[in-house]
């Protein structure tokens, strides 16, 4: 159990279509009963999260949440960590009231508000390992917690973002849309550490959780604390038909069964178009368009995540 330490509550009223900031009196009321020493921070616009936490006087104990979805978690996390670093890593937690909450599924912060909240009191912490990319809108870099989908995965997530109607089913129905104009993809090598292979670049992955797009397990085998990321691709062009096959198993996490799908790790990965140019994402966030070379990297420890106490 964490006892000591500020808890600040950095809350993005419009995640979940306006959910979280509902939530705010319910969250305000359990943290007041529960004696904790606590400020609640709605942030304004994009990008406000990581403006606020990079300033926040952060004690050695005290706990940054992000309150809302993926969005809001990579905010927080890209705060926190560019800000000096410190000797222990900050602490991290998360209060899921956004559409995705994929990277919240991994550590089993799952549940309603109240079960939710009552982690952040009384769980415990473990460490936290984060990605940090760089290349196309990011030449600098960008950290995430969850991971990086290249190809289709991005692609299906711009379709995803055009549809009105904003619900769980909305990466399904971009996946049908692009399937249904399914084009010959640019070809792509991947070096992982000593491995280094050369093909269409269709759905390639790189994780650190294993849940992305509401309900697919692009990395299944994913550990948040091993110091490495979880590479996860389609090695050939496959058809319509052997696509929606494999997709159908990235809904159950099953995909190393289908033909063509491989799996691997590594701490430092590059990805470079060889042919044409790529589409990626990193925790939902857009990195390019049309990219031509990401350098990627596993950053081991970087935070401490407030998880479910035994």
């Amino acid at each position: 159990m964490i006892k000591h330490g500020k808890i600040w509550v950095i809350l993005n009223p419009t995640a979940g279509k306006g959910k979280a900031k509902k939530q705010s009196p319910k969250i305000e009321k359990y943290l007041k009963n529960s004696g904790r020493d606590f400020q609640i921070i709605k942030t304004e616009f994009p990008g406000h999260a990581i403006e606020i936490v990079s300033n926040l006087p952060l004690g050695e104990n005290d706990i940054t949440i992000a309150a809302g979805g993926d969005g809001t978690c990579n905010e927080v996390v890209n705060g926190l960590l560019l800000r000096p670093l410190a000797f222990i890593p900050p602490i991290f937690g998360i209060l899921p009231v956004g559409r995705g909450n994929d990277f919240a599924s991994t550590p089993g912060i799952t549940g309603n508000l109240e079960n939710t909240l009552n982690i952040i009191i009384n769980g415990k912490t473990k460490h936290l390992d984060a990605g940090f990319v760089k290349g196309g809108y990011f030449p600098q870099g960008r950290f995430f917690i969850n991971g990086i989908g290249i190809g289709f995965d991005t692609k299906v997530g711009f379709e995803a973002a055009k549809l009105k109607i904003k619900s769980g089913i909305t990466y399904a129905i971009g996946a049908l849309i692009l399937i249904a104009r399914y084009e010959p993809s640019p070809i792509l090598k991947i070096r992982y550490d000593d491995n280094e292979v050369t093909m269409p670049a269709v759905l390639v992955s790189i994780v650190n959780g294993r849940r992305m797009g509401g309900s697919f397990y692009m990395g299944p085998n994913a550990v948040l604390d091993d110091g490495l990321l979880d590479v996860c691709y389609v090695k050939h062009q496959p058809s319509r038909r052997s696509l929606l096959k494999i997709l159908s198993h990235y809904t159950k996490g099953t995909q190393e069964n289908c033909e063509g799908v491989f799996f691997g790790k590594g701490k430092y990965i590059q990805l470079t178009a060889i042919e044409g140019s790529m589409a990626a994402h990193c925790d939902g966030e857009t990195v390019c368009h049309e990219g031509k070379e990401l350098e990627i990297s596993c950053i081991p420890n970087a935070l401490r995540l407030i998880i479910p106490g035994e």
